[in-house]
């Protein structure tokens, strides 16, 4: 398909990783570099076609939230352009616009979320128990909501084809320390925030998302991975916002619709894609992208 890259193919760098839509290469002892596909999953399979220009869309919306957060919180942005670590011409242009240079880190093993809506496995975990990872809510609390406060709701990470698994605080206290944990669920809160406040004044809601936190050589919280995305949060628009129903929404929605109309278990491998859905999902992440940047 025309302007998407399902996978890159560099030779220049040593792979290391390939997740769900990033690939992930060694630069140096100190340095990844990561390269957004137009890759897209979906109930944690990755389908057989990609979203054209996706990853350029995610990576310079996320750009964008790491220069906006960047007084709250250090991120892994480098200060090392794509030509010093491709310094040839035809492999660079292969990953241009869609690839960063970051700093190696030490991932923590949590996602930290922020809910402001109960929508999701949120919604699910309380139609069951009436809490949210362990806070008690409310009772006769409707399908997308809004919270009194927004909620921190971390969860553990899954490796590709397997499930987050929501925790609760005092989990995430055992697995990082409560000192780290309170640090970065305060964090977590206050991103989200100034980002919600941000994002309503350009007519979306920002529902939830997650963030990632890695460690520097001195312990301190570096925001990693994505930030604010398409991919890793929910965008409502807000002129469309209504309580009793799951929004629609700036992401891949329009995909997910589609494949619950098939007959397919949610297993690999997934289903191929009509043009017409590929199209609708890489217009609403452009959407998203320009409402915010613009």
């Amino acid at each position: 398909m025309e302007n998407a890259l399902f996978e890159s193919t560099l030779t220049s760098l040593p792979l290391v990783q390939k997740g769900k839509v990033r690939d992930i290469y060694a630069v140096d002892d100190d340095h990844f570099l990561i390269v957004t596909t137009d890759r897209l999953s979906a109930f944690d399979v990755v389908l057989p076609d990609p979203v054209p220009e996706k990853g350029a869309i995610l990576t310079a919306l996320s750009n964008f939230w790491f220069d906006k957060t960047a007084s709250l919180i250090t991120n892994h942005l480098a200060p090392v352009t794509l030509e010093d670590v491709l310094p040839d011409a035809a492999e660079r242009a292969q990953v241009e616009g869609r690839a960063i240079v970051v700093r190696k880190l030490r991932p923590l093993p949590i996602e930290a979320v922020a809910r402001g809506y109960l929508i999701g496995s949120g919604w699910k975990d309380y139609q069951q128990s009436g809490a949210l990872c362990g806070i008690t809510l409310p009772p006769d609390l409707r399908q997308a909501e809004k919270l009194s406060e927004p909620c921190f709701t971390p969860a553990t990470k899954a490796a590709v084809g397997d499930h987050d698994e929501n925790i609760d605080f005092a989990t995430t206290c055992d697995l990082i320390g409560r000192e780290r944990a309170e640090h970065v669920r305060d964090l977590t809160l206050r991103i989200y925030a100034e980002a919600a406040e941000y994002a309503l004044a350009r007519g979306i809601i920002i529902a939830d998302t997650k963030f990632e936190f890695g460690l520097d050589d001195n312990d301190q919280l570096v925001l990693i991975d994505e930030v604010l995305t398409s991919d890793s949060s929910r965008f409502w628009p807000a002129d469309e916002y209504q309580v009793g129903i799951s929004p629609p929404s700036f992401d891949k929605q329009f995909v997910r619709d589609y494949l619950e109309t098939l007959s397919w278990d949610k297993t690999p491998p997934g289903p191929h894609l009509p043009a017409d859905i590929l199209r609708k999902t890489a217009d609403k992440y452009r959407e998203a992208l320009t409402r915010l940047t613009a």
